[in-house]
């Protein structure tokens, strides 16, 4: 009933609990038992073997399964199904009645009595629980026990009662489980109810194993688990208890040996440090970790308790559970209850207080100086042993060594360690709540051996993972402590503390030998009662006599009495020692031990052992033998069945059929590519952005830029190649024509010799163009951060170590303001540090193509890279990419065991050399050297010499061999270049020494062959770039330290990495060598499922005994469904012993001969036999395409090839003689692979085809695969948690993981905070007194994984930074011919020269007023008549179609000029101070000042308020400093300073504060200039915010709603007022009143710039005059119009707008009278008596200039001044917004619906009424005068105003006022009449003097009712006009809102 005797007395004696340990791993199946305390403490994780191994959801909680096996899977659970007609909704009964607690929290549940509420968990409502009724004497009490067997519940909802088995519950309530229903893992909760009655969720039900105060479950350990009554607590059993208790309970191994599902195995110590158990991986456990600080990082882990948490499985035999020892654990745990917080609590074991115990007085150790008697060395220890032992420092004194030194090594790695682990971190000394101490140093002993003892025979051990455990353990501890001090329920469980003493002295040697005493001898413990010398003497003894053979490590421990333990390590196993020694040496230290043995001739006696590896005894003989055999004989470079005809020199001709597949695209700009380079460009923009003012983009006119490389020939050629092929340099203007490779080379930079030369001419360019943005790209970035102490930017030195910090971070690049720093790279763990340059803010990630299965970038390509070759590996159904190469790493131990003094590269080199070696002779026909090679070796070259045969264009593909010490490639190469020309293969294949520090050498033959496939016609072209070495079959010998960023091919097929450093591990160093696979496949293929294979449809038979290649692989597209929680059998082990043939089954096909004649004739003529049976295989392969298998879309791939049913005798005789496969070391699968021999068959698809369909095959050492593909607890591979970077350091080792959730964001700030350079490292010195951060404001990051596309996507961001900027220089401008220009007056006559500079007064009085608007704004406006235009023009406008008027404005783009006016995106270093925002000045101070005047036509006083920075009161007259706003200061008229601007500019502006042109310091050229904004009252706080240094002239509030009238009225009025105070202020100081300068200029805030057209008059009679056109600065438009004479005498003055379309014939006269628009000079003193009407707001600039011309006054516009409007797209008129006053009505409401009838129930609208009036008439005035429709010649009379009433009704305006200028109306008839709020100056006699037309129609608009009748009545309407009632309306305002009334009649 899933109880698993929950609730039974566990105790147990100590002796049967060992005797059950030792019989469990008697029964076990391992050759090694495992230790009982191993099981406990370490989580020791193994490769998975079965289906239950796999990892768990993440949302499923970590649970307990008491009653299945580990070594079984869990039977799939069968529900019952539920009877017809009931509910099956989860969260309800069966009978349909709601459970969830939510729902059901408030509602009085009955229970009987001795039940309890608690609640369940379905696994399908995560969110939700479900609330039972059950006995809680079926429940456990708070300490996990007295639960009794079975169950009994009710349930809530329906009602139902006796339910007497959880299974039939669980179905009741509908829980749908899939696996066997238990109370103890779905009943989680007790529910409470609170203080206000709601039921609610209480605390966990301490079930037994479950973390009850952490919500962690622990599943069973080994029933051998030692416990102790409490009533004899010997010293041994305390020691026993204390160590339990800190160790995790969970090892896998113990699990597996009693029962323990491997996947409930939880993280305590070494969860994120996965190790292997006696020689079996480790599983890889996915526990989700959040690491938002490092205290909180791991969940509460269980800490194991004496007596456990019960007996084993059901099934155990070892443990029966009627024993009295089942009973007997109870008191023991009976005292460990504590109290917990809230619902989270931790369980404290009894080994728990231990580590908080205060730690006694010399526990810490001292520094380790040697002391005491030396220890000699026994002479001959290296020869004896075969090893050199590594002393690995402890605690304590260490003594001195004498003697034979020089075969021993001493190591301070443990000791750091130990030291580390005994500093507590400052992040957590916050919770010193109580004394928390560190580690003892013997719990540290105890933990080390622990680590040791779980290590397999042939594994290194890590500090990294010591490091962890330690952590881990620690942890615990703390976080146990910091509970304790927090609990929140203390009623609820009682506080009791088990005060246990920790870890003696005296015990450690017994558990440390209780731990090691099931290891096999792997760790030996040595107890010394003197002295660490002693225990050290007794060891060299040991090693000298022989003994310890199969012994690994050895631990010595001291345990004085009076002083503290003192320990040591002894590393003795051969291959560990020699992988811990070569791990104490860097990179560069270790090439230098491989030269020093090149050099010295210590690898002489290597080779001659090498040499001797052959059947005839002498591998050159035997290759001297064959190359004489086959001396004279033709041999064809590809498959003899293609026919291909070789020249003398073995060049191909090129095949009848080309093969379409070759495809050279590299650079090709991708999606995501220019995805990423505009976040790139957004950066730069927020930067600029910023209010740091760190860059102006605004000042830059065009970009520039130098690309630093590291100093690889091929990295060079490879950024020149892409740099040429982008065309960004003619994109963005650096080069002009079509640029030749050589001229891309001066953008790249390669960090040598040269590179502080060109760095040199790229500062001076910088220097000499300010106005240019040069961006300063350093890819590649990780390759050198070593600091450099040499003053300046070019130290002379000849060491370019340490120069890209001497170059980018130089004072004259870091200061300017001009050059930008984007650091691009793959692995940039090494430039986020604690005293990183670069903000975390300025970092660019590369994103993820897809999200949640969406594609989000639908490219044609994905990305293969690390994950997703650590994902091949956990795919059951096919072969893993990441493999490791059994039998060579096996040959590699026993060479080494045989040269101990030599390096393990060395020796791996040689090892891999003569594997290919005897691959290549074995592939050429000498068959018996496959016995020495490694299948997987002999699969690259098969694969290698017989791909070119597969295509029509001999294809072929390429395998890298990574070699990092240069010395050691030189060797490779010689050595296979060599064998090659013995066997005559050199037309095959090529053999590439790929040195960083030179170029590309091939030969000739392959250069032709390239030049062939790619057209390439250059005689003298080389290949520069692996790049171009595509579909070329080579070997490449890729060497050097790191790769440096070089890219490889499609055609890479395999990667052997097999020689790559496998003792000093780094995060970035693991990386980029297994960076160098990372592929793009096309995605199309692999849309769902990429299938990868080397067979193709043409070759299903194709037989082979080593080629992976023919089984298909299955990679997971991660835009396929969710994948199993539960990790699949895999088939195949990664290892050759596991996945192929072993060479003896191999021997037996290869040393077979074909018993047909045919394949004995072929045999005997080409050396090669096997070449030429696969050309007799091809042949009668064909008839099976018809059976063929799509394999495109096949998911799994039988790997058992069936073989061709048509005989073939030489196929049949090998398969005779072929062996049977050994077993594998996984479990045995019926997929088994048939093995043959070796043959090549053609395929219809070439290898470069097969390229893009597969990412290459990567071939690693075992000790490095087992690294990556291990997953910690994080999710992450284990070498994510390895130290970065050579260059940097942890900031401690109590630290929390990476976690696998974390972005690429949170990883950065993990290093940031947890990472500090070292000295070398060039961000060391980056530190600033009293900052936290010293970030470098215009520097930016890039990363993104190996071969993404990095280079593409920076190249592309230069192009649309360069787009960018020139569009910031850009503005669109109004580009719009006027309107109406043939409507004017036609004369010939001209009333100026021109080119005349000013108007003469006398001549301009005589010029007539042009009445029509031109300004192509009012094109949709009613035209002004006039009898001086042309009426057949008119006629003309009629045929205008409606639809063109509304049409969107023409615009042109036009670069910004220096005299522009900016918006407050603008930012440079000269107007900083006028923009108020420089970094250099206070933020600038504003008074608020009122100022009032009355005014008698609005009847009341009128009060401003003025916003005054300080720095512009001097423009202002105050009654004392800081006192009453008095005036505002004029000049006068004869003023003339050339610096001065005399006129004060008001800009009225709404919604605009961003992108309104309000600053002029550029269009003033600096001139001293008055400039006011005029802003609403609720703008003012915005607008003073965007700019802080501008007057702002605040409109009262009752105009909040008003128009650009109101802001136009106020401004003239204010101005006139003001210059009556200046008047009366300056005449008390002598000044003439009307010498004081009576103008001020009104301009719009959207004019950008001024142009001027110049007149040059040709001397040439038949030549036109020439006119040009110059941008000129407001400045010198504004004196220009000050200095004209006679200024006074004019009214208004102003300019044209700028058309690019104006007809010079219009600029020949340079002065007009007629309307002005935008910007404008007004003289208030001649205009006082005119107006501007303040409530309006369209055309209120139309009715000024037509009142202001009947009033008499002068209008002049210079034709020879033209200003520029940008065109802004938001605010100004467009704030406005017309919408119904009900809040719920959404619907446009039309023009009609602006005005109603009076009294009516419509819809009142929210806007104001004359914008309702204005519009109305605007779009329905048809209505009002239907006979003035297009009826130009019969306009409407409109009289005192002009309102817009259509584009097709004229208007004729007249004055009312006395001696006005009206035209000559005598003899018109007007279709209507317009009376707008008429005055009294509107008398009946004036309009008598006007005539209409009959049926003219009369509109007549009053303020209210009573004026409209008033009206009527005055002006004796009614004698002319017809009225009825029906024709009044009023504008559809409520009455608070004022409405206008209209009111229109009929002319009778």
């Amino acid at each position: 009933m899933g109880n698993s005797y929950a609730g039974q007395l566990k105790t147990t004696r100590f002796e049967e609990v060992l005797h059950n340990s030792i019989e469990a791993s008697l029964r076990s199946n391992n050759l090694v038992p495992r230790p009982v305390f191993s099981q406990l403490y370490l989580e020791a994780e193994q490769q998975l073997t079965s289906v239950e191994a796999g990892s768990r959801p993440e949302n499923e909680e970590e649970e307990e399964d008491d009653g299945s096996e580990s070594n079984s899977p869990p039977i799939p659970y069968q529900m019952k199904p539920p009877p017809d007609g009931c509910c099956t909704t989860d969260g309800f009964c069966q009978a349909g009645k709601d459970l969830r607690l939510a729902s059901i929290s408030n509602e009085q549940i009955e229970l009987p009595a001795g039940f309890l509420l608690v609640g369940a968990k379905s696994p399908n409502l995560l969110d939700h629980l479900l609330v039972c009724a059950v006995d809680k004497r079926f429940l456990p009490d708070d300490n996990g026990r007295n639960a009794l067997l079975g169950f009994s519940g009710n349930c809530v909802g329906c009602g139902e009662k006796g339910f007497r088995y959880f299974t039939e519950f669980s179905n009741h309530i509908n829980l749908k489980l899939t696996t066997q229903p238990k109370k103890q893992k779905h009943l989680k909760y007790y529910l409470v109810r609170n203080a206000q009655g709601v039921l609610t969720k209480g605390p966990l039900i301490c079930w037994k194993g479950t973390e009850c105060r952490g919500q962690q479950s622990t599943s069973s350990t080994c029933s051998s688990a030692p416990s102790q009554p409490p009533e004899s607590p010997s010293p041994l059993m305390m020691a026993a208890t204390e160590s339990v208790s800190l160790v995790n309970q969970n090892a896998s191994a113990g699990s597996q040996q009693t029962g323990i599902p491997t996947d409930q195995a939880l993280p305590v110590l070494t969860s994120g440090t996965p190790t292997t158990l006696n020689g079996k991986d480790s599983p890889k456990h996915q526990h989700s970790v959040k690491s938002s600080n490092l205290s909180m990082q791991m969940r509460p882990s269980v800490i194991g308790t004496l007596a456990n948490s019960g007996p084993p499985k059901k099934r155990h035999k070892g443990w029966s559970p009627e024993s009295p020892s089942a009973t007997e654990a109870g008191g023991l745990q009976s005292n460990q209850a504590v109290p917990f917080h809230g619902n989270k609590a931790v369980k404290y074991g009894i080994g728990l207080t231990c580590l908080s115990q205060p730690v006694p007085a010399g526990l810490l150790p001292s520094p380790l100086a040697a002391t005491g008697e030396p220890v000699s060395v026994p002479d001959n220890l290296l020869k004896i042993s075969r090893t050199r032992p590594v002393i690995l420092k402890g605690h304590g004194n260490f003594p001195y060594f004498c003697g034979n030194l020089n075969d021993i090594i001493v190591s301070p790695l443990l000791q750091t360690c130990y030291k580390n682990a005994q500093s507590l971190p400052r992040a957590y000394e916050q919770y010193g709540a109580s004394p928390i101490q560190p580690l003892s140093v013997e719990m540290q002993i105890l933990l080390t051996v622990y680590y040791l003892v779980q290590l397999a025979p042939d594994q290194a051990p890590l500090i990294e993972d010591l490091e962890q455990i330690f952590m881990r353990s620690w942890r615990e501890s703390h976080l146990a402590e910091i509970r304790q001090y927090q609990q929140a329920h203390p009623q609820m469980l009682p506080q009791v503390r088990v005060q246990i003493p920790p870890v003696t002295s005296a015990q450690l040697p017994w558990l440390t030998r209780l731990a090691a005493s099931s290891c096999n001898n792997s760790v030996h413990i040595i107890e010394s009662t003197n002295s660490l010398a002693e225990g050290l003497s007794e060891l060299f003894r040991s090693l000298a006599k022989g003994k310890l053979q199969q012994t690994n490590f050895v631990v010595i421990i001291y345990s004085p009495k009076n002083r503290s333990t003192e320990s040591c390590v002894a590393v003795i196993g051969k291959h560990q020692a020699r992988a811990l020694a070569e791990s104490m040496f860097s990179p560069s230290e270790s090439l230098k031990e491989i030269n020093y043995e090149l050099v010295t001739g210590k690898v002489a006696s290597l080779g001659a052992f090498f040499s001797t590896l052959c059947p005839d005894g002498d591998i050159n003989t035997l290759l001297d033998k064959f190359h004489q055999e086959r001396s004279g004989k033709t041999s064809s470079p590809f498959s003899i069945s293609f026919n291909k005809a070789v020249s003398s020199e073995g060049v191909a001709t090129k095949a009848t059929t080309a093969c379409t597949s070759y495809n050279t695209e590299w650079h090709q700009i991708r999606s995501i590519q220019l995805a990423v380079a505009r976040k790139l460009l957004s950066h730069v923009c927020a930067i600029a952005d910023s209010s740091t003012q760190n860059l102006d983009l605004g000042s830059f006119e065009k970009v520039d830029f130098l690309i630093f490389v590291p100093p690889s020939e091929v990295t060079y050629q490879q950024i020149v190649l892409h740099l040429w092929q982008s065309g960004i340099l003619l994109e963005i203007g650096l080069e002009k024509k079509s640029v030749i490779k050589q001229r891309a080379e001066q953008y790249v930079v390669k960090m040598d010799a040269e590179a502080q030369t060109k760095f040199k001419a790229f500062l001076q360019k910088s220097l000499q163009n300010p106005y240019t943005l040069f961006v300063l790209i350093h890819d590649h970035a990780h390759w050198d951060l070593v600091s450099s102490g040499a003053p300046g930017p070019y130290p002379q030195t000849e060491s370019y170590v340490g120069l890209i910090d001497r170059l980018l971070n130089c004072r004259q690049v870091t200061e300017a303001p001009n050059i930008l720093i984007l650091h691009v790279t793959s692995f940039p763990y090494a430039l986020q540090t604690q005293q990183t340059r670069i903000s975390p803010y300025n970092e660019i990630h590369w994103p993820s193509a897809c999200n949640n299965g969406v594609d989000l970038y639908h490219e044609n390509k994905k990305y293969f890279g690390l994950s997703e070759f650590i994902e091949s590996t956990h795919t059951g159904h096919s072969l893993p990419l990441l493999r490791y190469d059994s039998s060579f790493e096996a040959m590699v131990m026993a060479v080494g065991e045989r040269f101990p003094k030599l390096h393990s590269a060395v020796i791996r080199t040689y090892v891999l050399i003569q594997h290919y070696a005897a691959a290549m002779m074995a592939v050429s026909g000498l068959s018996q050297m496959k016995n020495y090679t490694s299948v997987e070796t002999l699969e690259i070259i098969q694969n290698l010499i017989n791909s070119p045969g597969q295509c029509s264009s001999s294809h072929g593909h390429m395998v890298l061999l990574r070699i990092p010490s240069v010395p050691l490639a030189a060797v490779a190469y010689e050595r296979l270049c060599q064998v090659r020309e013995r066997l005559g293969l050199e037309h095959h294949f090529e053999v590439i020494l790929g040195n960083p520090n030179t170029g590309i050498t091939i030969g000739k033959h392959f250069v032709e062959q390239l030049k062939m496939w790619q057209k390439i016609e250059d005689t003298e072209w080389m290949p520069h770039t692996y790049l171009e070495l595509e579909a070329l079959p080579c070997i490449l010998i890729f060497t050097g330290m790191d790769p440096q960023g070089e890219s490889l091919p499609r055609s890479l097929r395999y990667c052997d990495l097999r020689l790559i450093n496998s003792a000093y591990l780094e995060r970035t160093a693991l990386e980029q060598e297994l960076g160098l696979a990372a592929y793009l496949l096309r995605s199309d293929l692999s849309r769902e499922m990429v299938v990868v294979s080397d067979l193709s449809e043409s070759d299903p038979e194709k037989l082979s005994s080593t080629d992976f290649e023919d089984e298909e692989i299955v990679i997971e597209d991660h835009a396929s469904a969710k994948r199993s929680p539960i990790k699949r059998q895999r088939s195949h082990s990664n290892d050759s012993a596991s996945s192929s043939l072993s060479s003896k089954a191999s021997n037996s096909a290869f040393s077979s001969k074909s018993s047909s004649a045919s394949a004995t004739e072929n045999t005997t003529k080409s050396p090669h036999p096997s070449l030429v049976n696969s050309t007799e295989g091809s042949v009668h392969n064909k008839g099976s395409k018809k059976n063929q298998v799509d394999r495109k879309t096949q998911r799994i791939y039988n790997v058992n090839h069936s073989l061709a049913k048509e005989p073939i005798d030489c196929i049949s005789t090998i398969n005779k003689s072929a062996r049977k496969p050994p077993k594998s070391t996984s479990s045995a699968s019926s997929s088994t692979p048939t093995y043959n021999i070796f043959v090549s068959q053609p395929s219809s698809q070439c290898s470069m085809a097969k390229a893009l369909q597969q990412p290459p095959i990567v071939f690693l050492p075992k000790a490095i695969y087992d690294i990556v593909t291990s997953i910690d607890s994080s999710g992450l591979p284990k070498s994510a948690s390895f130290l970065p970077y050579h260059s940097v350091s942890w900031v401690s080792s109590f630290r929390p993981l990476l976690s696998k959730m974390m972005t690429c964001t949170e990883q950065s700030l993990y290093y940031r905070q947890w990472t500090v350079p070292k000295q070398i490292h060039m961000d060391y010195n980056n530190r600033v007194e009293g900052r936290t951060d010293n970030f470098h404001p215009r520097r930016l990051l890039l990363s993104g994984p190996p071969q993404v596309g990095k280079t593409g996507a920076y190249l592309q961001f230069l192009s649309i930074l360069s787009r960018m900027l020139i569009r910031l220089m850009e503005v669109d401008v109004y580009d719009e011919q006027e309107i109406s220009i043939n409507m004017q007056e036609e004369s010939a006559h001209h009333y100026h020269q021109p080119g005349a500079l000013w108007p003469d007064l006398e001549r301009f009085k005589k010029m007539p007023f042009d009445y029509t608007v031109h300004d192509p704004n009012y094109e949709d406006a009613s035209p002004v008549f006039s009898k001086l235009c042309n009426l057949e023009s008119k006629e003309k406008v009629s045929g205008r179609k409606q639809e063109d008027i509304y049409l969107r404005r023409h615009t042109t783009r036009m670069r910004l000029s220096k005299y522009a006016a900016y918006n407050t995106y603008h930012h440079c270093e000269q107007c900083h101070q006028y923009m108020g925002f420089s970094p250099r000045y206070q933020p600038y101070e504003s008074t608020l000042h009122a100022f009032a005047f009355s005014y008698s036509m609005l009847g009341e006083e009128i009060q401003l308020h003025f916003i005054i920075p300080k720095s512009k009161e001097h423009h202002f007259v105050f009654s004392q400093p800081g006192g009453q706003l008095e005036s505002m200061r004029l000049p006068l008229v004869t003023d003339k300073n050339p610096d001065y601007i005399k006129t004060p500019i008001f800009t009225p502006t709404s919604g605009r504060h961003e992108h309104g042109l309000f600053n002029l310091y550029h269009a003033m050229d600096g001139a001293t200039h008055l400039h006011i904004l005029v802003v609403k009252e609720y703008e003012m706080a915005v607008y003073k915010k965007y700019w802080p240094n501008h007057i702002m002239l605040v409109l009262p509030s009752i105009f909040n709603t008003a128009g650009v009238g109101a802001a136009h009225f106020l401004i003239k009025e204010l101005s006139y007022h003001n210059l009556e105070l200046e008047r009366n202020r300056q005449e008390e100081l002598g000044v003439k009143p009307q010498d004081i300068w009576p103008f001020i200029a009104i301009a719009d805030d959207s004019c950008v710039m001024w142009n001027v057209v110049d007149f040059n008059r040709n001397r040439e009679a038949s030549s036109e005059d020439i006119w040009t056109e110059r941008n000129v600065s407001l400045k010198h438009v504004m004196q220009r119009i000050e200095e004209t004479p006679n200024v006074i005498h004019y009214a208004l003055l102003g300019m044209r707008k700028w058309s690019n379309k104006e007809s010079s014939k219009r600029i020949q006269e340079p002065f007009s009278r007629c309307h002005l628009h935008d910007f404008i000079l007004l003289n208030v003193d001649l205009t006082q008596n005119v107006q501007y009407k303040q409530n309006r707001f369209t055309c209120d600039d139309v009715d000024f200039n037509l009142r202001a011309h009947s009033a008499g006054l002068l209008i002049c516009r210079f034709n020879c001044f033209s200003v520029m409007k940008k065109q802004i797209a938001i605010g100004g008129h467009r704030t406005f917004h017309i919408k119904s006053k009900v809040p719920d009505v959404s619907t446009s409401v039309s023009p009609s619906q602006y005005i109603c009838a009076p009294d009516s129930k419509h819809t009142f609208l929210a806007a104001p009424a004359q914008l309702l009036l204005e519009k109305h008439l605007q779009y329905t005035s048809h209505c009002f005068f239907p006979l003035s429709l297009k009826n130009y010649n019969h306009p409407v009379l409109c009289v005192d105003c002009y309102l817009n009433l259509g584009a097709e009704i004229s208007v004729c305006y007249v004055s009312s006022r006395p001696h006005s200028l009206n035209i000559n109306c005598s003899g018109l008839e007007f279709s209507g009449l317009l009376l707008y709020l008429c005055d009294s100056f509107v008398t009946a006699s004036f309009l008598k003097n006007f005539h209409f037309m009959k049926d003219a129609t009369l509109c007549v608009i009053c303020q209210d009712r009573s004026s409209l009748r008033q009206t009527v009545v005055r002006l004796e309407l009614e004698d002319e006009w017809q009225f009825r009632l029906r024709d009044e309306f009023q504008t559809a305002n409520s009455k608070e809102d004022r409405p206008l009334f209209l009111l229109t009649g009929r002319h009778i």
